[in-house]
């Protein structure tokens, strides 16, 4: 059945409509929509996904960097000022200070991960801005299905405390992976980052409310929330007017739509 939520013209400075709160951002503009659609179709294997992911995450950074970083007033010369001593860019730019922690969810969120980190340290002062790594795999019973996350492994460059903390990655689908890697930073003793931020390209009625019951501060956007399987009722009405109706897991545990198994189309490895 069609999703009202996607066949509504929204531009940049709106996103979607939706009723799930100020910590949920979805940038489904007409360009987004359409490059993520192609992203998901069957025909579409390397090295066009890679190009499409690309570029879908690089319009988010840009949108994340806008809504999530800091400002700042600041007098900067132009190649003018030689010739008009008392003339400069007086205005707003980001603050180069801010301290920002990327992590890199393996598989799927490798190549995003990187981008982000790469497009921080241009944004930024570089001597802020961090990359961990995290290998988060989904548990599942004898049935196939998602019973959890573990992390196989963690290589973590210090404590999160005061930082901007982003966590770049395709798919937020049960909410269960990115829950298990702020509870590990937990663990560890990290620290208290100032701000969390996930950032996907399709996520869940499932995530988003599996994420805000845990975590009630963290900011997501996304391009498209997929709530396939919800009841005809939600699917005609504001996403997360009727939350109790909206569902877009299939049975295990994988987004509908959605655009299959990203981690393995992404990296041509199909186990």
């Amino acid at each position: 059945m069609r999703d009202s939520a996607h066949t509504t013209r929204v531009t940049g400075s709106e996103g979607t409509p939706h009723a799930y709160g100020p910590n949920l951002h979805l940038h489904g503009t007409p360009l987004a929509l359409s490059m993520l659609a192609r992203l998901g179709h069957p025909d579409t294997h390397q090295p066009e996904v890679g190009r499409l992911a690309a570029r879908l995450f690089e319009y988010l950074f840009t949108e994340v960097a806008n809504t999530e970083l800091p400002v700042e007033i600041a007098r900067v010369p132009t190649r003018m000022t030689a010739k008009h001593p008392d003339e400069a860019y007086d205005g707003v730019v980001l603050t180069r200070s801010q301290r920002v922690v990327v992590v890199d969810v393996a598989r799927a969120g490798i190549l995003s991960a990187q981008l982000f980190y790469d497009r921080f340290n241009e944004a930024l002062d570089p001597a802020g801005v961090r990359q961990d790594h995290m290998f988060v795999g989904r548990t599942t019973g004898a049935d196939g299905c998602v019973t959890g996350a573990a992390i196989a492994a963690a290589k973590i460059g210090g404590p999160i405390a005061g930082a901007l903390l982003v966590i770049p990655d395709p798919m937020g689908a049960t909410g269960g992976s990115l829950c298990h890697v702020l509870d590990h930073y937990e663990s560890i003793g990290a620290g208290q980052p100032a701000k969390v931020v996930f950032v996907h390209l399709v996520v869940t009625p499932e995530y988003v409310q599996r994420v805000h019951a845990a975590h009630p501060d963290v900011v997501i956007h996304a391009i498209r929330l997929d709530r396939a399987f919800s009841s005809a009722a939600a699917l005609e009405s504001l996403p997360g007017a009727r939350a109790a109706e909206e569902r877009g897991l299939d049975e295990h545990q994988y987004i509908v739509p959605g655009a299959g198994g990203l981690g393995e189309v992404l990296n041509n490895s199909w186990v």
